[in-house]
Protein backbone atom coordinates (compact mmCIF):
# COMPACT_ATOMS: atom_id res chain seq x y z
CA UNK A 1 0.00 0.00 0.00
CA UNK A 2 2.93 2.52 0.35
CA UNK A 3 4.02 1.84 -3.39
CA UNK A 4 3.31 4.87 -5.64
CA UNK A 5 -0.27 5.47 -7.00
CA UNK A 6 -1.60 3.44 -9.72
CA UNK A 7 -0.48 -0.28 -7.98
CA UNK A 8 -2.60 -2.90 -7.18
CA UNK A 9 -2.30 -3.57 -3.25
CA UNK A 10 -3.78 -7.23 -2.04
CA UNK A 11 -3.90 -8.65 1.18
CA UNK A 12 -5.08 -11.81 2.72
CA UNK A 13 -8.35 -11.34 5.20
CA UNK A 14 -10.04 -13.50 7.90
CA UNK A 15 -7.42 -16.56 7.02
CA UNK A 16 -9.30 -17.36 3.63
CA UNK A 17 -9.81 -14.20 1.24
CA UNK A 18 -8.34 -12.00 -1.04
CA UNK A 19 -9.08 -8.43 -1.45
CA UNK A 20 -7.79 -5.87 -3.63
CA UNK A 21 -7.01 -2.27 -3.30
CA UNK A 22 -5.98 0.98 -5.44
CA UNK A 23 -3.25 2.76 -4.12
CA UNK A 24 -3.78 6.55 -4.46
CA UNK A 25 -0.86 8.17 -2.72
CA UNK A 26 2.30 9.43 -3.38
CA UNK A 27 5.25 6.42 -2.64
CA UNK A 28 5.48 5.80 0.87
CA UNK A 29 2.22 7.32 1.83
CA UNK A 30 -0.31 4.30 2.42
CA UNK A 31 -3.34 5.28 0.76
CA UNK A 32 -5.53 2.89 -1.00
CA UNK A 33 -9.61 2.25 -2.25
CA UNK A 34 -11.11 -1.00 -1.35
CA UNK A 35 -12.77 -2.12 -4.73
CA UNK A 36 -15.96 -3.58 -3.54
CA UNK A 37 -17.41 -4.65 -6.66
CA UNK A 38 -18.14 -4.25 -10.47
CA UNK A 39 -20.89 -4.92 -12.79
CA UNK A 40 -19.31 -7.59 -14.99
CA UNK A 41 -19.60 -7.17 -18.87
CA UNK A 42 -17.11 -9.32 -20.17
CA UNK A 43 -15.62 -12.77 -19.63
CA UNK A 44 -18.57 -13.63 -17.24
CA UNK A 45 -18.05 -17.76 -17.74
CA UNK A 46 -14.26 -17.46 -17.14
CA UNK A 47 -15.70 -14.97 -13.96
CA UNK A 48 -17.82 -18.36 -12.50
CA UNK A 49 -15.72 -20.55 -13.12
CA UNK A 50 -13.06 -18.55 -11.24
CA UNK A 51 -15.32 -18.46 -8.36
CA UNK A 52 -15.83 -21.93 -8.43
CA UNK A 53 -19.72 -21.86 -7.09
CA UNK A 54 -22.56 -23.55 -9.25
CA UNK A 55 -24.49 -21.50 -10.76
CA UNK A 56 -23.72 -17.94 -9.66
CA UNK A 57 -26.36 -14.77 -10.62
CA UNK A 58 -24.63 -11.92 -12.61
CA UNK A 59 -26.05 -10.12 -9.34
CA UNK A 60 -24.09 -12.28 -7.04
CA UNK A 61 -20.87 -12.98 -9.25
CA UNK A 62 -18.63 -9.38 -8.11
CA UNK A 63 -20.62 -7.96 -5.41
CA UNK A 64 -18.11 -7.78 -2.87
CA UNK A 65 -14.39 -7.87 -2.13
CA UNK A 66 -13.23 -11.41 -1.85
CA UNK A 67 -15.47 -12.42 -4.76
CA UNK A 68 -14.56 -9.40 -6.92
CA UNK A 69 -10.59 -10.90 -6.11
CA UNK A 70 -12.01 -14.59 -6.84
CA UNK A 71 -13.99 -13.66 -9.77
CA UNK A 72 -11.08 -12.12 -11.19
CA UNK A 73 -8.53 -14.42 -10.29
CA UNK A 74 -6.66 -11.79 -8.24
CA UNK A 75 -4.25 -13.37 -5.48
CA UNK A 76 -1.43 -12.51 -3.90
CA UNK A 77 0.64 -12.94 -6.58
CA UNK A 78 -0.28 -9.62 -8.56
CA UNK A 79 0.32 -7.79 -5.39
CA UNK A 80 2.24 -4.62 -6.58
CA UNK A 81 1.30 -5.22 -9.63
CA UNK A 82 0.99 -1.38 -11.87
CA UNK A 83 -2.17 -0.72 -13.10
CA UNK A 84 -0.84 1.62 -15.52
CA UNK A 85 0.42 -2.07 -17.54
CA UNK A 86 -1.18 -4.43 -19.42
CA UNK A 87 -2.19 -7.36 -17.37
CA UNK A 88 -4.71 -5.66 -15.01
CA UNK A 89 -6.21 -1.72 -16.00
CA UNK A 90 -8.92 0.25 -15.20
CA UNK A 91 -10.99 1.34 -18.20
CA UNK A 92 -13.24 4.45 -18.87
CA UNK A 93 -16.50 2.14 -19.58
CA UNK A 94 -17.34 3.76 -23.30
CA UNK A 95 -20.92 2.18 -23.35
CA UNK A 96 -23.36 4.73 -23.95
CA UNK A 97 -24.81 5.49 -20.78
CA UNK A 98 -27.34 7.75 -18.76
CA UNK A 99 -25.70 9.74 -16.22
CA UNK A 100 -24.58 8.05 -13.38
CA UNK A 101 -25.74 9.11 -10.14
CA UNK A 102 -22.40 8.37 -7.39
CA UNK A 103 -23.99 8.29 -3.65
CA UNK A 104 -21.44 7.74 -0.55
CA UNK A 105 -22.03 6.22 2.83
CA UNK A 106 -20.45 4.78 5.81
CA UNK A 107 -17.99 2.33 5.25
CA UNK A 108 -19.07 -1.62 6.27
CA UNK A 109 -17.14 -3.67 8.14
CA UNK A 110 -15.58 -1.48 10.30
CA UNK A 111 -15.61 -0.59 14.20
CA UNK A 112 -13.80 2.94 14.23
CA UNK A 113 -14.46 5.93 11.76
CA UNK A 114 -18.38 4.65 11.08
CA UNK A 115 -18.78 8.41 10.92
CA UNK A 116 -16.60 8.88 7.78
CA UNK A 117 -18.98 8.80 4.78
CA UNK A 118 -16.10 7.42 2.60
CA UNK A 119 -17.98 4.51 0.60
CA UNK A 120 -18.86 5.48 -2.97
CA UNK A 121 -20.98 3.51 -5.14
CA UNK A 122 -23.14 3.83 -8.43
CA UNK A 123 -26.64 4.72 -6.88
CA UNK A 124 -29.42 2.30 -7.57
CA UNK A 125 -26.83 -0.18 -9.24
CA UNK A 126 -27.80 -3.94 -8.56
CA UNK A 127 -23.95 -4.57 -8.46
CA UNK A 128 -23.46 -2.61 -5.32
CA UNK A 129 -22.01 -4.83 -2.69
CA UNK A 130 -24.97 -5.79 -0.14
CA UNK A 131 -24.82 -4.35 2.87
CA UNK A 132 -25.88 -0.49 2.09
CA UNK A 133 -25.59 0.98 5.82
CA UNK A 134 -29.25 3.52 6.42
CA UNK A 135 -26.64 6.24 6.53
CA UNK A 136 -27.20 6.55 3.03
CA UNK A 137 -26.98 10.07 1.57
CA UNK A 138 -26.00 11.78 -2.15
Amino acid sequence: MFRKGGHLYVYFTYGMHFCSNIVTEKEGIGRAVLLRAVEPIGGIELMVRNRRKGTVSLIDLTNGPAKLCQAFGIARSENGMDLCGSEIWIAKDVRARKVIRVARSSRIGISEGKQQRWRFYVRESPFVSPGKPAADNP
